[in-house]
């Protein structure tokens, strides 16, 4: 078959070269190291958790592991409604041994996310799903046969309307199987090394480093170093998704109306929130919408007292969501002027 004249323009350079050829490896690594007892999501998380997977990767490694390696059945909709009992949902879906199942959530903000249904800890992210919003679900065992394929059949629909909060009952052929949940163990603590009479403790020990090596094209100067070294991270569970994203905060507008002041005063805010931690996004909420421009909040005088804005934060450790929630509190109440002191362009130092 002739491709296209540009199907292999990515490979022309040196960086689209190198990042090809580091998502092969991944998806290798990944084809080996999935198994009845762990599910991709799981790997795909817990690798992106170290620094060692992009998650825009994600979709893609999903597909083609899930669906053109493994056959997997596949099942996507756009949810009506959204379950008020993540937790339920993971305890009764980690019964359905039979099937290894996986589920694709198109989130808003973050991008694409995988989530293993059967771990406790999916449900947080289950929690956060949005109604309306594309979830692709997908159902199968690795080795394929026509018994899998008749089980999901009746797995698909029934784990999507238990996102949708529904009520479902299963047949006793999806409770039997070697698919299930094997939380990760913990690594064991080290002992302390005797050594010339002395004892040394791991902490004052040099750390274990890791070799990791990348069979990408290196020229120049960085031929000479073809192996990095880097510290292992934790094996603790990942939450899903690109970065983590902490929970909605509500906050109850106090002020007569939610005005261009009280628009201007969390305009501040969260500049402020910014400079203090520029790897960490704001994310603000009205009425289940994200709102892009805050400026819209005050338009046409939609956002009245007693109204509810909602907002979160994403990132890597996030910091201070107690102050910036205490602060939008008094951005939207009559005490907001005291955030409009100075010039527009002002960054106030308030974290």
């Amino acid at each position: 078959m002739t491709e296209s004249p540009g199907f292999y323009t990515r490979l022309a350079d040196r960086k689209g070269f190198n990042a090809s050829v580091r998502h092969i490896q991944r998806t290798l690594t990944l084809l080996d190291a999935c198994g009845p007892k762990r599910n991709i999501a799981d790997e795909i998380n817990s690798m992106i958790s170290k620094k060692e997977f992009e998650a825009e990767e994600a979709q893609s490694v999903a597909n083609m592991l899930l669906v053109e390696k493994w056959n997997y059945s596949v099942l996507s909709s756009n949810v009506s409604s959204v379950t008020e009992s993540p937790a339920e949902l993971s305890a009764e879906v980690s019964k359905w041994k039979a099937l290894d199942l996986v589920v694709g959530y198109h989130h808003p903000d973050l991008g694409f996310i995988l989530i293993n249904p059967k771990n406790p800890e999916g449900a947080s992210a289950i929690a956060g799903f949005r109604k309306n919003e594309l979830v692709v679900l997908y159902a199968g065992v690795p080795q394929g046969n026509d018994a899998a394929k008749k089980s999901a059949a009746e797995a698909l629909p029934a784990l999507m309307s238990l996102i949708e909060g529904k009520k479902v009952k299963v047949s006793a052929s999806l409770l039997s199987g070697p698919f299930s949940f094997s939380a990760p163990k913990k690594p064991a603590a080290q002992k302390p090394v005797k050594k010339a009479g002395k004892t040394v403790s791991p902490s004052k020990g040099r750390a274990p480093v890791q070799a990791v090596t990348a069979a990408v094209m290196q020229t120049g100067p960085a031929a000479s170093s073809a192996a990095a070294t880097a510290r292992p991270a934790p094996a603790a569970p990942a939450m899903p998704g690109q970065s983590k994203m902490s929970p909605l905060v509500s906050v109850v507008v106090s002020n007569e109306l939610f005005h261009n002041g009280n628009v201007e005063a969390w305009k501040r805010i969260i500049r402020s929130y910014n400079a203090r931690y520029p790897g960490l996004q704001v994310f603000i909420y009205y009425d289940g919408e994200r709102i892009v421009d805050i400026n819209t909040l005050f338009k046409w005088g939609k956002v009245k007292h007693g109204s509810c804005i909602q907002f979160c934060v994403a990132g890597e450790n996030i910091q201070d969501l107690a102050k910036l929630s205490r602060y939008f509190r008094q951005g939207a109440s009559p005490q907001f002027e005291a955030f409009l002191k100075g010039s527009p362009d002002t960054v106030m130092n308030l974290f």
